[in-house]
């Protein structure tokens, strides 16, 4: 038997150049590496630009317009067991997981939670009766079909929320009816205030309110009535045009007017409401501009290991077209991989287009090069990369102004990173954008400014330069330029 270069046989002198040669793989015998096989790309560019744009005319008149919902609001307002009850009303979730999630959550001594358990399905979050993470469902209406996005609505996880957000197009706003919690969830350090400024600052233009609870307040119209007009006009001063503001009356635990307003539970609400179910309200949802001509963008959500296909990435495509077969850059970085795989709404599919949210199955690439803020993109129009920048920003209700040199924390859709305020440039009028100060010493609540931004390293061990992120100009491709500042677990403005 012959033994190997570098494991001499017995009283054989040991050669250590030969040793030397092997631990470096110089020794000529090459070990076979297996290279997985891309797929061929189906479509030329411009083939796969007309399908794409085919494919968006047709929706609304052959299939459902597609739109994605983020569902937001304050901690207990009832979020998950809404959606839950929604999705089970939808046809969505079926009678054998509905009673396997109803003995489990009475088993946990957590019985009124049963509805949320389809959403929150980790240990932890069914244990403590909270959303962590964001939650991907989908469902149907009559006219659209819907991703959601479940959002934690308790402030320790607003970074999560802020991910979730910036892949939304609408928001479905949860606010609890119940005597003392709706003023809990909209007074200073609420999280209904703060979930409506962050998702109008992602660029979210739509809003549909759903009033929970109000079988706590025996269906009271004065109630529904004062949650209305307090609301409006703070999403008008937000930034939602009235037009695009709904809001319908609803019990998630007993399912009323979710779906429908027949029954018997929605008897005292029929006395005095006879408007659009919650449904009907998103069935009416319009999806944004899909720019499918822009540069391929797509800002990673969720790297996580596929089943049977290897490395896969989740995000929501902020411009441009992916096939199977695309070769794509990763940003920050020097590798690429190879598109393998893509799944739509848990189905493979050939190709994606902007505002879709999709998984990718890459191949050609090491899992530690894929980290969740990374953006994908094409060899040819890579996104720019910056650790400075100028930013147009609105501040928001802050009690400490911000000062040149203030340490802040960078949102930029799922990738947070430190970063100083190194210099305010000008404040500027909100509604022309003319300058009204230079150098001002200070920003105050609802001021518009230029400033410059700074981004700081994140190790204290290691190099000393921060690394780059991938950011364009608003102009360019809005998503991909909007950004967060918090500060001390608030939020204290946002721009672009």
């Amino acid at each position: 038997m012959k033994s190997g270069t570098s494991t001499p046989a017995k009283g054989i002198g040991v050669d250590q150049r030969m040793l030397d040669l092997s631990a470096l793989n110089l020794t000529g015998e090459q070990t076979e590496v297996v290279v997985e096989e891309v797929p061929k790309a189906s479509f030329a560019r411009e083939k796969l630009l007309e399908e794409a744009k085919k494919a968006i005319e047709a929706e609304g008149k052959e299939r459902k317009k597609e739109v994605s919902l983020v569902v937001i609001g304050h901690v207990d307002a009832g979020k998950s067991t809404l959606m839950g009850r929604m999705l089970y009303e939808l046809g969505r979730l079926d009678e054998k997981t509905r009673l396997a999630n109803e003995r489990g959550s009475n088993k946990a001594g957590k019985s009124s939670f049963s509805w949320a358990w389809n959403l929150d399905g980790t240990a932890e979050e069914r244990e403590r009766g909270i959303t962590m993470d964001i939650a991907l469902q989908s469902m149907s209406t009559s006219h659209r079909h819907i991703t959601i996005l479940d959002a934690p609505g308790h402030k320790d996880f607003i970074p999560n929320m802020i991910s979730g957000a910036s892949q939304a197009d609408c928001a479905l706003l949860v606010v609890d009816a119940a005597t003392g919690e709706f003023e809990a969830g909209f007074d200073r350090g609420g999280q209904t205030r703060e979930h409506v400024l962050l998702v109008r600052s992602l660029g979210v233009s739509q809003v549909v309110v759903a009033v929970n609870k109000l079988d706590q307040v025996q269906w009271s119209k004065s109630r529904y009535d004062e949650i209305c007009d307090f609301l409006r006009p703070f999403l008008v001063q937000s930034g939602f045009h009235p037009s695009k503001t709904r809001f319908a009356p609803v019990a998630a635990m007993q399912g009323v007017n979710l779906v429908t307003l027949e029954g018997e539970a929605a008897q005292e609400l029929r006395q005095w409401y006879n408007g659009p179910t919650l449904a009907d309200h998103l069935d009416h949802l319009e999806p944004p501009a899909r720019d499918i001509y822009a540069p391929l963008r797509i800002p990673i959500s969720n790297v996580f290991k596929g089943s049977s296909s290897g490395i896969a990435v989740s995000g929501r495509l902020c411009g441009g077209v992916v096939q199977v077969g695309d070769r794509l850059r990763v940003l920050p970085g020097d590798e690429t991989a190879a598109v393998k795989l893509i799944e739509v709404k848990e189905e493979s599919v050939p190709w994606a287009a902007a505002g879709m949210n999709a998984t990718l199955y890459l191949t050609s690439i090491d899992a530690v090069h894929l980290n969740i803020g990374n953006v994908l993109c094409p060899p040819t129009n890579l996104v720019p990369l910056a650790t400075t920048f100028t930013a147009r920003i609105i501040v928001f209700e802050i009690q400490v102004p911000i000062t040149s040199g203030a340490s802040i924390e960078l949102f930029h859709h799922s990738r947070d990173v430190p970063a100083t305020v190194s210099n305010l440039i000008a404040i500027l009028d909100r509604a022309s954008g003319n300058v009204i100060k230079k150098k001002p010493r200070v920003l105050t609540k609802g001021t518009s400014a230029e400033v410059q931004i700074t981004l700081r390293t994140q190790s204290l061990s290691g190099p000393s330069v921060a690394r780059p992120i991938p950011l364009e100009s608003f102009s360019t491709n809005k998503d991909m330029g909007r950004i967060l500042l918090r500060r001390g677990g608030e939020t204290i403005g946002a721009g672009e």
